[in-house]
């Protein structure tokens, strides 16, 4: 046997499995709200659920992360010190002079007061100077050198610190370790193999790069973040600042060199980067004073702030979870947000492994048939709640009437008279308190023997898909009544026969997950005689069975079919358009069908109709609110089978 080891990565290996009911309710409410499947999930990791952090919360941390960086902190931090420095040499230095007694002293002394009020002018000008005082020139000299300490800090993070105190052989290496640097940038901008060129300057110079690069793209890539963070420094100050520095750059370490080396590096980075930002700024407004470095070190940060939120944001072509850096989001946010974003990916996959979503033959992801009826479930579900909630009691009429058994158990529910399976009955109890004497059973234990009804009907709903619908508000609960009825037929009552049957200004039957994925279909006409005649014929195809038509709708039919095909829109509705609906539901009741319309909505022309067509086909008609429709078209069903 062999054994791997990896880094930790932070997340609980004793952790549960990922739950995804929450998820699946979450996408499924988006996707009968007129959402892609795809664009569903989306929504759902961007939200997020009550125990993980969503993509938009992370983002907003992110974006408060950058936000705290630029209002605590401002970028004259090298000037000021600077200022402060050759204002105590210059103080020092008079000191010095007040003391003697000769002419040079005068002189000096008219020297140092018509110094330029300009720090840069002032250090230029103060390069011959022949300094007296040991202290004030000691401070000149540290100006010059914190220039070109903070110069290499803007390139190499932490050179300020590791220059500080440093000889002029330390300086020379920083020269050589630069020209070196630049020459094997020279000879891969101009194609040639540098492997051996790239080992030996590793070799000779790594102790500069931190990164530990394995060759020179991966040093181009280090290097180029932070010059380009010191570049868009460059651009974030004003022009008097940016002026200052460029003068104050050929005074580091004493000599021209060090920026003139700098800019051949910089030049060598943007050609070979060019995606890098060489060109933004940033407004600071703290009053915290950062150095050259240090600065550079925050627009890096926020640089790496931005790129994370892009990548939180999944707003671009062909974005995955898998995108986000991972060691980036645990250095700015930490390692709780890694845990957030690995839940999120886990669900992603899951969602995907477990088959809840399933791509066509064209391509586009779907809810496939197993999270359909995880979806039919949970609003058969919250449609049983509303029942008993209504009714305050159990349904008695179905005992002893149910038929044979399917030969399977399931689970008792409220409101079941089903018998009990006594033996998996008391074997769940068993199995859930191993050895206790006596066996003492719970409601969660009980499970009842199935059974099918013996009658059997051909059932028929026809839901409104017209534009009032959408509008209304009503778009959702028809979506949810429609998935009850069906995951209720196909489990409890398979010798049914349902029909989905959708009607806007033209009527299709459709299947359940079709329906579900359905957008809004904003064109007007209630076509209800299409849709009457698509009952017909489902209810003639079984002739023997129970007929059974639901109606759900919320306007008065406001379109009819011509015999060529043609959909005929008219408001107010026609006489033509009335007569035909009418004729059809007379259709309808010679075959024997029990007729209920559900009535959404307060429009007095539906009102009428359906008065009227009730009294003249001796069907039902039922006002519902969207919230109750559920419940009620599952009610009138059973009613009408016990019939």
């Amino acid at each position: 046997m062999s054994s791997r080891y990896v880094p930790y990565d932070g997340s609980d290996p004793l952790a549960p499995p990922v739950d995804l009911r929450e998820a699946l309710e979450a996408i499924g409410a988006d996707v009968l709200g007129g959402a892609s499947p795809r664009r569903a999930l989306q929504e759902f990791l961007r939200r997020g659920n009550q125990r993980t952090k969503g993509l938009d919360e992370l983002a907003r941390q992110v974006h408060q992360r950058r936000r705290d960086l630029l209002s605590r902190s401002r970028l004259d931090g090298t000037l000021a010190e600077i200022e402060q420095l050759l204002d105590r040499a210059v103080l020092t230095e008079r000191q010095e002079l007040a003391r003697a007694l000769d002419d040079d002293a005068r002189f000096a002394e008219m020297q140092l007061a018509e110094l330029p009020t300009s720090p840069a002018q002032a250090v230029q000008e103060l390069a011959g100077y022949d300094w007296r005082s040991p202290q004030a020139r000691a401070d000149y000299e540290q100006i010059r050198d914190l220039l070109g300490r903070e110069l290499l800090d803007q390139r190499f993070a932490g050179m300020k610190q590791a220059l500080q105190g440093a000889t002029d052989d330390d300086r020379n290496a920083i020269a050589q370790m630069l020209d070196d640097l630049n020459n094997l940038l020279d000879a891969h901008a101009r194609g040639e193999n540098t492997e051996q060129l790239f080992r030996d300057f590793m070799a000779e110079h790594g102790r500069f790069f931190p990164e530990h690069p394995s060759n020179v793209e991966e040093l181009l890539d280090a290097l180029a973040a932070r010059a380009a963070a010191a570049q868009r420094l460059r651009n974030s100050l004003t022009p008097e600042q940016r002026a200052e520095l460029d003068a104050l750059a050929q005074q580091a370490f004493g000599s021209p060199s060090l920026q003139g080396q700098l800019d051949r590096l910089d030049r060598h980075l943007q050609a070979a980067r060019p995606m890098e930002d060489w060109t933004g700024t940033e407004r600071f407004g703290g009053d915290n004073p950062l150095g050259l470095g240090e600065a550079t070190g925050v627009l890096q940060e926020i640089g790496e702030l931005e790129q994370l939120a892009e990548q939180l944001s999944q707003q671009y072509a062909g974005a995955q979870l898998d995108d986000v850096d991972v060691e980036s989001l645990a250095r700015h946010l930490g390692r709780d947000a890694v845990a957030d974003l690995r839940t999120l990916a886990e669900l992603e996959q899951a969602l995907h492994q477990q088959g809840y979503l399933d791509k066509g033959a064209d391509g586009q992801w779907r809810l496939s048939p197993r999270a359909m009826r995880r979806l039919g479930e949970a609003a058969l579900r919250d449609v049983s709640g509303r029942l008993s909630g209504r009714t305050g009691q159990r349904e008695t009429r179905r005992s002893g009437v149910l038929g044979e058994p399917t030969g399977s158990a399931r689970p008792w529910q409220f409101g079941d008279t089903e018998s009990w399976d006594v033996t998996r009955t008391i074997t769940n109890a068993v199995l859930r308190e191993p050895g206790r004497v006596p066996v003492r059973i719970q409601v969660s234990d009980v499970e009842v023997t199935e059974t099918e009804q013996r009658t059997q009907a051909a059932v028929a709903l026809l839901v409104d898909v017209s534009l009032s619908m959408v509008l209304e508000g009503r778009w959702v609960p028809m979506k949810r009544t429609a998935l009850a009825l069906h995951h209720l037929v196909g489990t409890r009552f398979r010798g049914d026969d349902l029909q989905l049957i959708a009607f806007g200004r033209h009527a299709r039957t459709v299947q359940p997950a079709e329906l579900a994925g359905m957008e809004g279909i904003y064109e007007q006409g209630t076509n209800l005689h299409h849709a009457l005649l698509l009952a017909g014929r489902h209810l003639r195809r079984h002739p023997n069975a129970q007929p059974v038509v639901l109606i759900v709708t919320d306007g008065e039919p406001t379109a009819h079919l011509e015999p060529d095909g043609t959909a005929i829109f008219d408001y107010p509705p026609s006489r033509r358009t009335l007569g035909r609906t009418v004729a059809e539901l007379d259709h309808l009741a010679r075959l024997g069908a029990q007729v209920t319309v559900f009535r959404l909505g307060d429009d007095a022309g539906l009102a009428r109709f359906v008065d009227a067509m009730a009294r003249r086909i001796g069907g039902r008609v039922v006002a519902a609110d969207p919230d109750g429709l559920g419940a009620a078209v599952v009610a009138d069903y059973l009613r009408m089978r016990r019939r």
